[in-house]
């Protein structure tokens, strides 16, 4: 039996995986962290990230950076690729896009911490970055979210290069 049996995992390795289209959570797929006695970071960067405006109906495209400390469990990459894809006909603010992101997250893999970082292109002139984070509480993690939250976008970036 290989892991991907013992893990349950059904969307690595298989050829005839369905994309959906629209928000769908429930392909996201998790397997167990063999080091969870350490603290690390696993870190996702999907630069062609795309959903629609929810007014509009226009496509909004970004780049998502994914980063988190796990605890007993891990997301499998492919099933994030599918979960991220399923973004592509749905209509949420981008603000709402990056929340779900974590939400979704934390309730498959209740990590010690995690952030979503959504940098998304101009439209009407005008870029939307937004970013959420937790921690878990009652841990450090917890006091660890305030301070990155209190303490991001201290020296913005330049936004004439998008």
């Amino acid at each position: 039996m290989g892991v991907r049996d013992k893990e349950g995992l059904t969307k690595l390795g298989n050829n005839n995986v369905n994309y959906e289209t629209d928000y769908d959570p429930s392909v996201l797929e998790k397997f167990s962290n063999k080091h969870p006695e350490y603290d690390y970071f696993v870190k996702f960067n999907c630069p062609e990230f795309t959903s629609l405006c929810p007014i509009t109906g226009q496509p909004d495209f970004a780049t998502i950076t994914i980063s988190y400390i796990p605890d007993e469990s891990l997301v499998e990459s492919k099933s994030l690729k599918l979960y991220l894809f399923s973004f592509r006909n749905h209509g949420d603010f981008h603000e709402d896009c990056v929340n779900k992101i974590m939400k979704d997250l934390i309730t498959l893999l209740d990590p010690k911490y995690i952030e979503v970082t959504g940098k998304f292109l101009p439209r009407g002139g005008i870029s939307i970055d937004p970013y959420c984070n937790y921690g878990k509480a009652g841990t450090k993690w917890e006091s660890v979210a305030f301070d990155r939250l209190s303490h991001h976008d201290m020296n913005p970036e330049r936004v004439d290069n998008r």
